[in-house]
């Protein structure tokens, strides 16, 4: 279990994510509000919780990760850039460029780091169903696939197809993560087309169903300690209930930053409100 030091030291892990992501929202248009609901979830997975050797993408004993929610590459690449997958420089410089490894989706065919091209909502949980079906047939045993959801994505039916095969071929490797932030690039998921009760509906699939405060380092990281055995019979799925914009005054809650650019006045007021909220919770440091 996570001690308290460890906790600290990911919460600061987040704040500086977030720190990244807005300098990158100041250089250049990204899907700021997602990514920053995200932040504290991807970071727990990516300095915490995933088992990946950074200089060897491909070795075959590692956790898989799948981007279901393709919008949040830029929280992504700059997680993979803490733990050594390269230099967070090298995404400010190639982001969005034609040459880059970096951009608004997650590409496989020029970043070795990334597991499945995403960005088109709904396939990215399917086809982890995929990876996860073909590691239990390898008898691979030891290893996981987390992908990570965004909420309106499952307002398609692509994504129940796939609770529902997972639990037919018992594919206790599979851990979902889904952002609950209850907003879509439209609006609220609850005016458009209503997930509640979302937790029973997944009972109801016969997953194992964890819900927690996704801004909750200490309850993300007991949720990945508590995951059962990669070779169980039952997948996982973590409900995690989020806030789009998280951390941002201007930003909460509101669907006009599902993307955008920030002002040089935005971008050094949100650096303030995101340093003085995380000063006052954790002390300076």
């Amino acid at each position: 279990m996570a001690d308290e030091q460890t906790v600290s030291r990911l919460a600061k892990a987040a704040l500086e994510i977030r720190l990244n992501l807005l300098k990158l929202c100041n250089q250049t248009g990204i899907h700021i509000g997602g990514d920053m609901s995200v932040a504290d979830l991807m970071t727990g997975l990516w300095q915490y919780q995933l088992k990946y050797r950074p200089q060897e993408p491909k070795w075959d004993l590692r956790d898989r990760f799948v981007l279901s929610k393709g919008h949040a590459a830029a929280v992504t690449s700059f997680n993979q850039a803490a733990i050594g997958c390269y230099d967070p420089e090298e995404i400010y410089s190639e982001y969005a460029t034609d040459f880059g490894r970096f951009g608004m989706h997650s590409c496989n065919l020029i970043n070795p780091h990334v597991e499945v091209s995403t960005g088109s909502l709904g396939h990215g949980f399917p086809v982890s169903t995929g990876i996860a079906q073909a590691l239990k047939a390898k008898r691979n045993g030891v290893s996981r696939v987390y992908t990570v959801v965004g909420d309106g994505e499952l307002q398609e039916g692509s994504m129940w197809e796939s609770a529902m095969l997972s639990t037919q071929y018992k594919l206790g490797n599979l851990v979902v993560v889904v952002d609950r932030n209850g907003l879509t690039f439209d609006g609220r998921t609850e005016e458009l087309m209503s997930l509640e009760p979302l937790a029973d509906k997944w009972r109801a699939f016969n997953w194992n169903v964890v819900e927690i405060d996704g801004h909750d380092m200490a309850a993300i990281l007991a949720a990945f300690d508590a995951l059962p055995e990669p070779d169980s019979a039952i997948p996982t799925v973590i409900i995690a209930a989020t806030v789009k914009g998280h951390g941002i005054s201007y930003m909460e809650n509101n669907v006009s930053w599902h993307a955008g650019k920030l002002s040089n006045d935005d971008y050094t007021k949100a650096v303030a409100e995101l340093v003085a909220a995380h000063e006052e919770k954790w002390g300076q440091s």
